[in-house]
């Protein structure tokens, strides 16, 4: 455990906790000089995440691969970074039709600290270590360890526990040549510079952070057959929101108009990956859905496959 003059001096060179130049009298500026200059400073985050594109694909690539073996996507992470692991695992489910089993979170602080900061958590290593058992980690698991600074305690935890293990450990964090770096597999670093605020990673780091979990669950899912072009279909209809998008998405892919479409889906029980199948291969609702389980619900796979 570093000493509090050797932490002073390892925030120091942090580039997430520099001063920034530009917000340097923000106290001083008036309410539309405060929105124009983060928004300024914003603008600077998406050309940081171009730069880790290369590393994001790769690992979108390599947890497909782990999960279409069984394996799990973990996120795990302490304060913003741990909330937005949690908040990307918890969308997953109903946008793409998985069990919440498979993209797990856990944040320093457990659900407590969703809503309310547990700041002491993530300072406990042996807690990231102890989550990380409680999920029983094998090979085919794959571990996101978020920390803004690169030197989160319970997030190094996780992701030492993870590699000893065999899982393999993805970092996203927003300095170079850190702690969390070192224990990745696949390092994930979208330097945004200094925030608005000093200090406060919530701000372009949480931002940069948001954007990569977004492409790497996405592309993940988009890999494993989640979508057919770029629509959802395997979105849970549960409310009366998802059931209209339901009918819309089959409209959307077959051409039929919106009560035809209704009564293809009422047909399928709801499935719409068989309602598409069913209607664009010509095919029974049964032989759809038998194209499906043939091609790991691939629609596209569905479509090749020879009746």
């Amino acid at each position: 455990m570093p000493t509090q003059d050797e932490s002073s001096r390892q925030a120091h060179r942090l580039e997430s906790e520099r001063v920034n130049a530009a917000t340097l009298d923000i106290d001083r500026m008036s309410a539309l000089e405060i929105a124009q200059v983060m928004n300024a400073e914003d603008a600077r985050v998406a050309d940081a995440v171009a730069q880790t594109l290369p590393q994001i694909g790769l690992a979108i690539e390599r947890i497909a691969a782990r999960m279409r073996q069984g394996g799990r996507m973990i996120y795990a992470g302490a304060g913003t970074s741990g909330r937005l692991g949690a908040l990307d695992a918890a969308e997953c489910p109903p946008t793409f039709n998985v069990s919440p089993d498979l993209i797990v979170s856990r944040v320093a602080g457990g659900t407590f600290a969703w809503t309310t900061a547990t700041e002491d958590a993530e300072d406990r290593a042996d807690l990231g270590e102890s989550d990380m058992i409680a999920l029983n980690l094998g090979a085919q698991d794959s571990v996101i360890g978020i920390a803004a600074s690169g030197h989160t305690p319970y997030a190094l935890g996780a992701m030492r526990h993870a590699r000893a293990r065999g899982a393999l450990t993805i970092g996203v964090v927003c300095n170079l040549d850190t702690p969390l770096e070192r224990l990745s597999d696949i390092a994930i670093t979208p330097i945004v510079g200094p925030e608005v605020i000093n200090g406060s990673t919530r701000l372009k780091a949480g931002t940069a952070q948001k954007m990569v979990l977004n492409m790497l669950s996405t592309g993940v899912m988009i890999s494993l057959g989640k979508t057919y072009r770029n629509l959802m279909v395997d979105v849970q209809a549960t409310n009366t929101k998802l059931r209209r998008r339901a009918v819309g998405i089959v409209s959307s892919a077959t051409g039929l108009d919106q009560e035809e479409a209704n009564r293809l889906l009422e047909a399928s029980h709801g499935e719409i990956k068989t309602a598409i199948v069913a209607q664009l291969a010509s095919v029974s609702v049964d032989e759809a859905r038998r194209r499906l389980q043939a091609s790991q619900g691939i629609v596209r796979a569905a479509l090749d496959t020879p009746s």
